[in-house]
């Protein structure tokens, strides 16, 4: 078998860019779309030529692999029923709304046999930079990501909404057990915390720093790694990296060791592609998934550690007025 039975549950806005991905992947036969709203249903369907439904289970004895872009809410009941029914599936992140949620979806892929993968779509471009590589073993990471506010995903926090994206990185790039956390926030706008920040501590000796917010007045988001030999900066936002390796190139100034500069622009790339192509050369057993869900379990978990920390501070403090 060179190609899968495809489909997409959920044709919101996302869930559109998954459906056109698959009708142009190579390894993809692109065979059906979810959508409880019959109007989206029919659009989306007509445009690609396939079948419409309004319920998951109809997929089941028609489609081999699925992507799950539905609200976080339906994620566990949606992808239980295809896993149960031995279809691959790829879920949007969080992988599920709870911890023990997501813990029952990992066991029941594992017991059916099949790929379970988590659409934390920017391992995709780290993967692509190279940035592992370049750091090696990691001792200090800080990553931030601000932008204005927006009224968009206010039932989550901003840990499950924007920081969960670094969270992800941060936890692949260390590759190392989370031993201390101490996270702090606070809601400005909204019910949920709005702005985060999280020092996370590994066994490793490597230690983090993330901040997130959703109520800034610029747009930032940025990575900075350290290893033993090698500074590596990222900037998404303009799409630059900078790369400074110590013993390399010419000293920078009397006295110092000499370093090594590069910095490269990168492109757009489409992640999200390679994010699907990639999930379907796992199902179709060529390789392991990227972020398996035992990663997207993982990144779950310690962000809802980081709410839990972060609404402690905030009883903590307001008890103080």
């Amino acid at each position: 078998m060179d190609k899968l039975r495809t489909a997409v549950v959920g044709a919101g806005h996302f869930g559109r860019y998954h459906c056109d991905k698959y009708a142009k992947s190579a390894l993809s036969t692109f065979a059906g779309v979810v959508d409880a709203d019959s109007g989206t249903r029919e659009r989306v369907a007509g445009k690609y030529g396939v079948p419409g439904f309004a319920d998951h289970r109809e997929l089941i004895g028609k489609v081999d692999a699925v992507s799950v872009v539905v609200p976080t809410t339906l994620h566990h009941d949606v992808a239980r029923d295809l896993i149960a029914a031995g279809i691959h599936v790829l879920i949007e992140k969080p992988i599920a709304e709870t911890v023990e949620q997501g813990a029952a979806l990992v066991a029941l892929a594992a017991e059916r046999g099949v790929v379970l993968q988590v659409g934390h779509l920017q391992r995709f471009l780290l993967e692509r930079l190279g940035v592992a590589g370049l750091v090696g073993r990691p001792l200090f990471i800080e990553s931030v990501r601000i932008h204005p506010f927006k009224p968009r995903a206010l039932d989550v926090s901003v840990v499950l909404d924007l920081m969960i994206h670094d969270i992800d990185l941060v936890l692949a790039l260390a590759n190392s057990e989370v031993e201390t956390l101490h996270a702090i926030g606070a809601p400005i706008v909204t019910d949920e915390e709005d702005i985060a920040n999280v020092r996370l501590g590994f066994a490793s000796g490597c230690v983090a720093n993330i901040t997130a917010s959703r109520v800034s007045q610029t747009t930032e988001r940025r990575m900075r790694v350290f290893g033993r030999e090698t500074y590596v900066s990222i900037d998404l936002q303009n799409r630059k990296l900078v790369s400074m390796r110590r013993g390399e190139g010419e000293a920078p100034a009397p006295g110092l060791p000499p370093i090594a500069r590069t910095e490269t622009e990168y492109g757009d790339g489409d992640d999200l592609a390679a994010e699907i192509d990639s999930f379907l050369g796992a199902c179709l057993g060529r390789h392991k998934p990227l972020v398996d869900g035992k990663a997207g379990l993982q990144a779950l978990d310690v962000a809802r550690r980081i709410e839990t920390a972060t609404r402690a501070h905030r009883e903590r403090i307001l008890s103080a007025f």
